[in-house]
């Protein structure tokens, strides 16, 4: 009882099917790789095999036989037949031609030296012979001793054919000394065909023989088939082996196998490969034809050797298939461990959910189950607190997929969650901003209360292949996604037409609501969003607009341009000059140009915080103490003002109440602000002392400045700057050596003619004059008479 127990639990489970699959899955692969690895690899094997019987045949073909047949047709060329050699082998006073013979003879030989041995020219009429080995033989006897290697010549004068190929034959490398350990023996193939071309030997005038080295053909071989070559033969039509690693073999018939090489001479194939069994030895046969004299490339193998490669790979194979068996014995022991882990920790976490330690005694599977129960019960709980908490969980599906946040297979499980379809034919996001001076006006708990109104009034209309999805965003907007079948901007129109009247008869409200682009799928959703996020910024700029859907506006979005700093500059001189009228113009004038302009909605926002901040620095530069609107922080206004009129209407109220504080402010202290003023002229008389610019400098309105002047010293401020500078002028004319242009720069005057004007109106005279009386009269103080 106890070992079943231990058998049915999780890890023993675990265990054996982790090695039952493992075992299945590596006697399957190795089954198939045991079986079709090894034929396709013996395929490839004979297929290399023949391939190299091909290429030594090719290459027997232009290496030995083509060069062999150019040697012939270069001889037959030379018009060897008018050698003047006639049937009774008379050559009086053809000597010269005979050598000219035997010279070309040795010279093909010579330059063929790897190939050909000797070239003979045999004329049967005349029994003569021209050799490049003997010279000139007449009288060749065939028979003789000394021409024993010339059997070629009976076989040509009796054959029907124009050539023929001799069999091997060992012939000493110099004929004309003994065989020794120097002078060799060598195998040499007769070549021999007759002239005219077409001609028969036995009708021939003319017979050329090339004794062919052996070593040419075997020297092939062997480069071809280096492996393989003590057991591949060259063979005639016969099986007279022409050449072989075993050089006994040369001129003899191939004996083994014997029926091997009857099969091979039978066959009219080019090339052919077959398995023969000899004496209960397999053996791997091929043979290569060559097309120009029929002879075959004879190549045998034992099948154990030709397939050795294969074998081995078996044996790798088998070797390989025991050694993932023992890998996989030993990874299902580490996956049982790491797989029973986990189940180990909730089994004892399972039984920590009892209350009495006897229900633990039971099976894993009875204490899994059990769990699952209990589990089921809790679901079920869990299910009614999530759909009290749907809401919640709609809001947050909504907003993840505003921002793009699931992958395809996660937005259609979400949506699923939702109960909404995918199979709408057009998606489109309005985005609702319901910031305006009624909305402020109302508490919080109206605020909240408006909103959630609106957003279950979208979510409660029906209407046709149409659904509404609306929720609210963290910055307080509305964002409602329209799915339908029809998409149209008509369908758009009759929404937004519907939300603006209901807001406005129910709580008096004016709301603003932009439009986004069509989009196909709900994967694109957020694209149709974010270009509604892009059009609502822009409600601001446009207060009579409450639909925004001009798509152009998508275009500014994405534009640098910005505004020309002079703008700003203006606003910020007419601001200190205290100039009203001028101010309010430079602030329309710049409003204009960024509601009419190529601005991105952000730009504009960034340039009205640049306004305040301009004023926030006069306010700090001219000390003005905080009283009514002005102890309110600017900034803080400007977050409440919600479009770009109001924030007109904001601006040109709070400076002009600032304005009225500072003329308040300075009718308490005129005279000092009149002292100060007198100081800024006597130190800046060479620099713009315009009455504008002098009241910037004092934080008064050029009004108002030249009002308290009048008052205070009883003389205009133009004619107390000019009478000022006249007073530094007559100074600085003292010293003759500052010229009447360098005079009127330095007490301000742009230009010696106006200087000039003034001075004569004041004194009666040009200041050239009055210098000139002073040194005449000798004196350096002033006087009126000395002009005249």
């Amino acid at each position: 009882m106890i070992m079943r127990r231990k058998w049915n639990t999780v890890f023993a489970n675990l265990a054996i099917s982790y090695l039952t699959i493992v075992i299945v899955v590596v006697l399957l692969l190795c089954s198939i790789f045991y079986m079709v690895v090894p034929r396709n690899y013996n395929e490839e094997i004979r297929s290399k095999n023949e391939m190299m019987l091909k290429n030594a045949a090719d290459t027997i073909e232009s290496a030995v036989l083509e060069p062999v047949h150019k040697i012939y047709l270069d001889i037959a060329l030379r018009n060897i037949t008018n050698a003047g050699i006639d049937a009774r082998g008379s050559f009086r006073g053809q000597s010269s031609t005979i050598l000219d013979l035997q010279e070309l003879l040795k010279q093909e030989v010579v330059t063929h030296s790897d190939l050909v041995h000797a070239i003979h020219l045999y004329y049967p009429k005349s029994g003569v012979m021209i050799s490049s080995l003997y010279g000139l033989k007449t009288n060749v006897d065939t028979h003789s001793e000394a021409f024993r290697t010339m059997d070629w010549i009976d076989r040509m004068q009796t054959s029907k054919n124009s050539c023929l190929w001799t069999e091997p034959r060992m012939v000493p490398k110099d004929i004309h000394a003994s065989v020794s350990a120097s002078n060799t023996m060598q195998p040499l193939i007769t070549y021999a065909r007759s002239y005219p071309f077409h001609s028969t030997g036995e009708a021939s005038d003319l017979m050329i023989g090339m004794d062919i080295k052996e070593s040419a053909f075997s020297g092939i071989l062997q480069q071809m088939m280096p492996a393989d070559y003590p057991n591949t033969y060259l063979m005639d039509q016969q099986g007279i082996v022409i050449s072989a690693a075993d050089k006994s073999m040369l001129g003899r018939r191939a004996a083994e196998p014997a029926s091997s090489i009857e099969n091979m001479l039978a066959s009219q194939a080019e090339a052919q490969s077959f398995t023969e069994t000899v004496g209960g030895t397999s053996y791997v046969v091929s043979h290569h034809k060559l097309e120009s004299n029929g002879w075959k490339i004879y190549n045998v193998v034992q099948e154990n050797s030709f397939y050795q490669k294969s074998i081995m790979l078996q044996q790798v194979i088998l070797y390989i298939c025991l050694l993932a068996i023992l890998i996989g014995m030993v990874l299902s022991g580490i996956f049982t461990v790491v797989s029973y882990s986990p189940v180990k920790r909730l089994l004892t976490r399972i039984k920590g959910l009892f209350d009495h330690p006897s229900e633990t005694r039971h099976n894993e599977y009875v204490l899994i189950d059990t769990a699952i129960h209990k589990l089921t019960s809790r679901v079920s709980s869990l299910e009614e607190t999530l759909q009290a908490n749907q809401p919640v969980i709609k809001h947050n599906v909504v907003l993840n997929i505003l921002r793009n946040s699931y992958q395809a297979d996660e937005l259609e499980e979400q949506l699923q969650s939702l109960s909404l379809s995918m199979a709408y034919s057009g998606y489109c996001c309005l985005v609702i901003d319901p910031f305006s001076k009624g909305f402020k006006e109302l508490d919080s708990k109206m605020n909240q209360y408006a909103v959630y109104k609106l957003i279950n009034q979208l979510e409660a209309a029906r209407l046709e292949d149409t659904r509404l999805i609306a929720e609210e965003l963290p910055d307080r907007k509305i964002v409602v996604i329209v799915c339908t079948h029809r998409p149209q901007d008509a369908l758009l129109e009759s929404i937004s037409n519907r939300i603006l009247s209901e807001v406005e008869a129910h709580f008096g409200l004016h709301f603003k609501i932009a439009w986004g682009l069509w989009v196909e799928e709900w994967s694109r959703v957020y694209q149709s969003f974010a270009d509604a996020q892009i059009l609502i910024k822009y409600g601001f700029f446009f207060p009579e607009t409450s639909i925004i859907r001009d798509y152009s506006l998508l275009n500014r979005e994405h534009s640098h341009l910005e505004m020309p700093q002079s703008a700003l500059l203006k606003f910020k001189e007419k601001l200190q000059a205290r100039n009203t009228e001028g101010l309010t113009a430079a602030i329309d004038n710049l409003l204009r140009d960024l509601k009419e302009g190529m601005y991105a909605a952000d730009y504009g926002q960034f340039v009205l915080r640049n306004l305040i901040s301009m004023y926030a620095d006069f306010l700090k530069t001219a000390r003005v103490k905080p009283s009514g609107a002005l102890q309110t922080d600017l900034y803080k206004q400007y977050r409440s003002i919600y479009d770009i009129q109001g924030f007109r209407e904001w601006l040109v109220l709070s400076i002009a109440e600032c304005y009225v504080h500072m003329d308040k402010r300075s009718d308490e202290r005129a005279v000092e602000s009149i002292e100060a003023v007198k100081h800024y002229i006597g130190s800046h008389l060479s620099e713009d002392l315009s009455l504008e610019a002098v009241a910037a400098k004092v934080f008064l309105s050029a009004k108002y400045l030249s009002k308290i002047f009048k008052e205070e010293t009883g003389m205009g401020y133009t004619e107390f700057v000019t009478q000022k500078r006249m007073e530094r002028a007559l100074e600085l004319m003292k010293n003759n050596s500052l010229t009447v242009e360098q005079i009127a720069g330095a007490v301000g005057y742009g230009t010696p003619a106006y200087f000039i004007k003034k001075f004569k109106e004041i004194h009666g005279c040009t200041p050239k004059n009055y210098v000139r009386s002073l040194w005449n009269t000798g004196s350096h103080s002033f006087d009126e008479r000395s002009c005249l």
